[in-house]
């Protein structure tokens, strides 16, 4: 015989799945019945909520340790209560692991006493799961200073303060609270998360790599500012009248690109002036081993095409290992590439990017040899370099555009796909100075 519980939660269901899932059907609501059915959603999600606290709670108490194989979870083929729950309702390990620390508090756990507020809050259907995580995870542990009774008092004032808080809001206004309650204590909890900063670097299998970093707040006021300042007129963010705010907005790249090149060239470029934390000096630098048309970056198992390995030739950024017969037997030379002072004289010239109609300045750019180092037997002149940003340095290799110089005039010529009569193009500086100084 089913129990009452059972059979309640059976006529739940089956009014749940009465109700119509067409979505034709909810875009013909008005804007009011819309609202309504939005305040139904809510309220169901608490009441959901309560009763999945108190069903993970009941399976956690079932499954406890010292039960060991004839606990509940191990019995039915889980390592934790945990890992039954996320079976059972095809959620993330987050989810379930939420409702298993919440669920405790609903059966009154003698563990976190302070949080009784809490798991009533939950019961009474008026708190939702994600709301009293918050609030255990911004009110943190007891402490002399902070002791079981005050906290307790504090997890019930923002039980009240909930009802117009969403659960983000809530885990900062528990933070905030516990810092009104222990403002000696905000040095040691400074530290704590300090010391939980990280970075790791991991290789994905399909041949892209991953940086995760766990930023303690400093770190990540400092990295949150310069991916403001580079993302944020792609985001909706404050647009100034300035020629970098336009420059930004209009870039043909995603925002997620945009913010990892502009990483990229800060690393690089911080490299290059201060390599003191690092092994060895100067700029960050690969090896390419080359074996006929393409190449392999070092440490990396994909192939890069003939155009990628010229490309990190020219910019310098690279030390080719040409492999004949199973040898290396060409390792690049440091005349290969170009100094610092010719980098200097060639920001002087060129103003920038000297492709047309690129506004990307000096510090934007790589050198590129208008003769390919390799392909031509090009020489590291600065009357045969010329500066371009990395999306038109990657444009002229990959895409075949060849550059050329008569005298001191540069001219960009396309492939004859792009057209057939291969007209070249100029190539102005963008220094002031030099059209200043150019004959008229």
């Amino acid at each position: 015989m089913p129990s009452t519980l059972e059979s309640h939660f059976e006529t739940a269901v089956a009014a749940l799945e009465a109700i119509p899932t067409d979505a034709v059907a909810y875009s013909q609501l008005t804007d009011a019945s819309l609202l309504r059915l939005t305040d139904f959603m809510g309220r169901l999600q608490r009441a959901i909520g309560a009763d999945s606290a108190l069903i993970s709670g009941e399976v956690d108490r079932r499954s406890a340790a010292h039960l060991g194989h004839s606990g509940l979870a191990q019995s039915a083929g889980f390592r934790t209560p945990e890992e039954l729950i996320r079976s059972a309702t095809g959620g993330s390990a987050r989810d379930a692991a939420q409702a298993v620390s919440v669920g405790r508090l609903a059966h009154g756990d003698e563990q976190r006493p302070w949080l009784a507020p809490v798991g009533a809050a939950v019961t009474d259907e008026h708190l939702p799961l994600a709301a009293a995580q918050s609030i255990g995870v911004g009110l943190g542990l007891p402490t002399s200073s902070v002791p079981t009774d005050v906290l307790a008092a504090a997890a019930q004032q923002l039980c009240d303060e909930a009802r117009t808080l969403d659960a983000d809001r809530l885990l900062r206004r528990a933070r905030d609270l516990r810092n009104e309650l222990d403002a000696a204590g905000i040095p040691l909890r400074e530290e704590e998360r300090r010391a939980q900063r990280g970075l790791r670097f991991y290789r994905r299998p399909d041949g892209l790599s991953r940086l995760t970093w766990d930023m303690d707040p400093e770190t990540a006021a400092l990295v949150g500012d310069v991916y403001d300042r580079a993302t944020s007129p792609r985001r909706g963010g404050p647009r100034f009248d300035s020629p970098d705010a336009a420059r930004i907005a209009d870039d043909p790249r995603t925002t997620e690109q945009l913010a990892s090149d502009v990483f990229l060239h800060l690393l690089t470029a911080g490299a290059d002036a201060d390599s003191s934390e690092l092994l060895g000096t100067g700029a960050p630098s690969i090896r390419v081993l080359t074996a006929g048309g393409h190449g392999y970056l070092e440490g990396q198992h994909d192939a890069v095409s003939a155009e990628t390995v010229e490309r990190l030739r020219c910019s310098g950024s690279v030390v080719p290992v040409v492999i004949r017969g199973g040898q290396p037997i060409d390792v690049g030379r440091e005349q290969r590439l170009y100094t610092r002072r010719q980098r200097i004289a060639l920001a002087a010239r060129d103003g920038g990017c000297r492709w047309p109609g690129c506004d990307r300045p000096p510090s934007w750019t790589e050198a590129h040899h208008i003769n390919h180092w390799a392909r031509d037997g090009g020489r590291t002149d600065v009357a045969d370099g010329i500066l371009l940003c990395r999306h038109h340095h990657l444009l002229s290799h990959n895409n075949h555009w060849e550059i050329t110089r008569d005298g001191d005039e540069y001219w960009l010529t396309p492939p004859a796909e792009q057209d057939p009569l291969q007209r070249p193009r100029p190539m102005p500086s963008s220094s002031a100075l030099m059209r200043e100084l150019a004959p008229a």
